[in-house]
């Protein structure tokens, strides 16, 4: 490799450790992103899926995101409407068919289960309405500054912070009990 390339090459590692590219982007964020998407959904399980279904709306949709604003918030709203999303449909198939967790007290408990019994918090997170779980989850999880949540979530800082509020007392009292 003559010193041109090698030059040449350099320049272009640098450029890219500079100006990361989409992809690399989302995938420095899929820590992140699984972890809240396993909060809003529930289980580990639904929130691969969910987060599988985000970064599928993210690419496809790559063309809205505009360079120089913020990729993380854009994936949090994208999630949150996919989770929307994933709520209606499963209360209109409940509507329709017989509740998946109809046989779930045949046989005995697996280990999965178990671990998942033991989650206080988890449990606890999942008896939060819908709108005070994302601002637990956004705020208290994730680390994001109210104005940040509130700009993803699609609401007033105010409102924000009471359903933060709110979620905050409700899930303190919950787990009060469940000690």
């Amino acid at each position: 490799m003559d010193e041109t390339a090698r030059v040449s090459r350099l320049i272009h590692v640098e450029a890219k450790r500079v100006n990361p590219s989409f992809e690399e982007q989302v995938t420095d964020l899929l820590p992140r992103l699984r972890r809240f998407a396993a909060g809003l959904a529930g289980s580990p399980a639904d929130g691969d899926d969910l987060c599988q279904t985000t970064i599928e709306r993210a690419f496809v949709n790559r063309d809205k995101w505009q360079d120089g604003t913020r990729l993380d918030s854009w994936m949090y709203r994208i999630m949150r409407n996919c989770w929307i999303d994933e709520c209606r449909t499963r209360t209109r198939r409940n509507v329709t068919f017989v509740a998946e967790d109809a046989g779930a007290d045949t046989g005995g408990c697996g280990p999965q289960e178990a671990v998942m019994e033991l989650s206080y918090v988890d449990r606890a997170l999942q008896q939060l309405p819908e709108e005070q779980r994302e601002a637990v989850l956004l705020v208290m999880v994730e680390g994001y500054a109210y104005k940040e949540a509130a700009v993803i979530v699609g609401c007033p800082v105010g409102t924000l912070n009471s359903r933060l509020v709110r979620g905050r007392d409700a899930l303190l009292a919950l787990l009060k009990d469940a000690a």
